[in-house]
């Protein structure tokens, strides 16, 4: 079924969100103050605005809260940022998203209601630094400050090699949630299921066992 998505904020991050968004096929409207920007994206999103959401007027006259998902996507001016998401959650906004330009930002977020806060720029960095310094990681997401998902590209010690033989929940806590093989991806692999070089592994786990794991098989 079709979403509904309001994208407030329409720098880099928030455009972003509003182009795939809409190339995903989803229902969205963008707001902005600066007319500019909104007619930029007038023949992107569905539906583009200029407002002010630091007003609780502009945001019931567009009917804010009958859409499924709200971004609040502002960002340099950290108190219109919290005031929008403030009014949000008071005008029963289902689900919230925010971006935050620090950890003080996220906190004050979380606590008037934001349901997801996203750093882009600092989880972005990690992402490069992971897949710089390691030759085997392809591609790295933050799930919180301890857990992550990585692609890991296998190598010739893994290949010729099962799921069983390295045991590798169990040595180094990991669970192996797909393989990439080519343009085959086998979901939930089983645990007789063979390793064979450039495979690409979908790993969760926490970071400490993620970099024990390269350590130990992949170098």
């Amino acid at each position: 079924m079709k979403k509904s998505f309001a994208v407030i904020g329409l720098g880099r991050f928030g455009g972003s969100i509003c182009r795939t968004l809409t190339d995903e096929g989803m229902e969205v409207l963008a707001i902005d103050k600066n007319e500019e920007r909104v007619n930029e994206y007038a023949m992107i999103a569905s539906h583009a605005v200029v407002g002010d959401t630091t007003d609780e007027a502009v945001l019931k006259s567009l009917g804010i809260r009958n859409f499924d998902h709200v971004i609040v996507a502002i960002g340099d001016d950290i108190q219109s940022s919290i005031l929008t998401t403030l009014i949000l959650k008071e005008l029963g906004v289902v689900r919230i998203t925010a971006k935050a330009q620090n950890d003080y930002h996220e906190k004050v977020l979380r606590k008037i209601g934001a349901d997801s806060v996203v750093h882009p720029e600092r989880d972005m960095g990690k992402r490069i630094a992971n897949n710089m310094a390691s030759s085997n990681v392809v591609d790295y997401l933050e799930l919180s400050d301890e857990h992550s998902i990585v692609e890991i590209v296998a190598n010739e010690k893994l290949s010729g090699h099962t799921i069983m033989d390295l045991d590798i929940r169990k040595k180094y806590g990991l669970n192996i949630v797909a393989i990439k093989r080519g343009e085959e991806i086998i979901v939930s692999p089983q645990a007789k299921e063979t390793f064979y070089r450039n495979d690409v592994l979908i790993v969760i786990g926490t970071d400490q066992d993620i970099n024990k794991f390269e350590k130990k098989v992949l170098e």
